[in-house]
């Protein structure tokens, strides 16, 4: 088992969760709650894994509060 780093946000026009996993290619999905956005994620991770371990293109750091003004 592996586990990945999911960015999520609140799409403002929808309503719904979007999420992505940084750096892994087609991992994308959305979903009304954070549970269902999950799993979503976990589907579409799981599809794209039987194609073999994905080279991934980022790796997620970390989030910073920035100051401005």
């Amino acid at each position: 088992m592996q586990s990945y780093t999911a960015v999520i946000e609140k799409d403002p026009d929808t309503g719904l969760l979007v999420g992505f996993i940084p750096g892994f290619p087609g991992a994308h999905s959305q979903g009304e709650t954070v549970e269902e956005l999950v799993a979503n994620l976990r589907e579409v991770a799981a599809m794209l894994l039987e194609d073999g371990q994905p080279k991934l293109e980022a790796e997620f750091i970390g989030t910073q509060n920035i100051m401005v003004g």
